[in-house]
């Protein structure tokens, strides 16, 4: 299996704890042993999307939403003429799919996140308005990063920005389901955990992908509460703690 170097993944982690900026790994280890008080966004009825093929999408498109709540928070990597932070109804995120090539490898797939529908849950995470020539060129880039080297596939959703008097709109976003072949499914947070903590791939290290995730949640949706996504960077952070302290 592939296993991360002590040093390298300690030299790692603190550097992307500066980079994060007003936090550092070990301040976030330290919050993880206050509870916090954080409060639900009520819900309103679920909405149930329906399957797009890519083709279907362009056809007619002047403008386009696209809705991220994983890595596309903080690294969309396309152009876009504006973003809004939001969240969608119906949904909740869990890290059940698993990734042989952006965090993780053959030997050992890390473990990003997916959608599964829940008709109480909501999800949040940012939708980018891509126009013109950028409708096409952002769907070509995803198809590549979500669905080829990811597995995802399309479907639309309602996305409801964040604030007050804000005007829902239809969203695409990139799911994996449970028949795509690197789905994993759940595990306990422990698991999870250890997966994540020595996983590696062509983007960079799974730990990464899940700080900078909770870091987006902190700072764009401090008043929402993410247990599933916090549970695991604690029990991440409890497992390299000991590194992180020998430096």
């Amino acid at each position: 299996m592939h296993q991360a170097k002590k040093s390298d993944l300690r030299d790692f982690t603190i550097t992307t704890a500066k980079q994060l900026g007003s936090d550092t790994v070990r301040g976030i280890a330290r919050k993880q042993a206050v509870t916090s008080k954080r409060t639900l966004l009520p819900l309103l009825s679920s909405y149930h999307p329906v399957k797009m093929k890519p083709q279907d999408i362009i056809a007619g498109k002047s403008s386009l939403w696209i809705f991220g709540y994983g890595s596309l928070v903080w690294k969309p990597d396309f152009k876009f003429k504006r973003s809004k932070v939001g969240y969608i109804k119906g949904y909740k995120r869990r890290f059940w799919h698993g990734d042989n090539f952006h965090r993780g490898d053959d030997e050992m797939p890390g473990r990003v996140v997916t959608l599964i529908e829940e008709d109480d849950a909501c999800t949040w995470g940012v939708a980018f308005e891509v126009t013109g020539s950028q409708v096409e060129e952002s769907l070509k880039y995803l198809n590549v990063r979500e669905a080829v080297r990811g597995g995802y596939l399309t479907r639309f959703v309602e996305f409801i920005p964040q604030g007050m008097n804000q005007s829902p709109v239809q969203a695409l976003v990139y799911i994996a389901t449970p028949d795509n072949p690197m789905y994993l499914g759940p595990a306990c947070t422990e698991k999870i955990a250890a997966q994540i903590a020595v996983c590696k791939g062509k983007s960079g290290h799974n730990i990464e992908y899940l700080l900078r995730l909770a870091e987006f949640m902190r700072v764009s949706c401090p008043d929402v509460e993410d247990p599933h996504l916090f549970s695991i960077e604690a029990a991440v952070l409890a497992t390299i703690r000991p590194m992180l302290l020998a430096g």
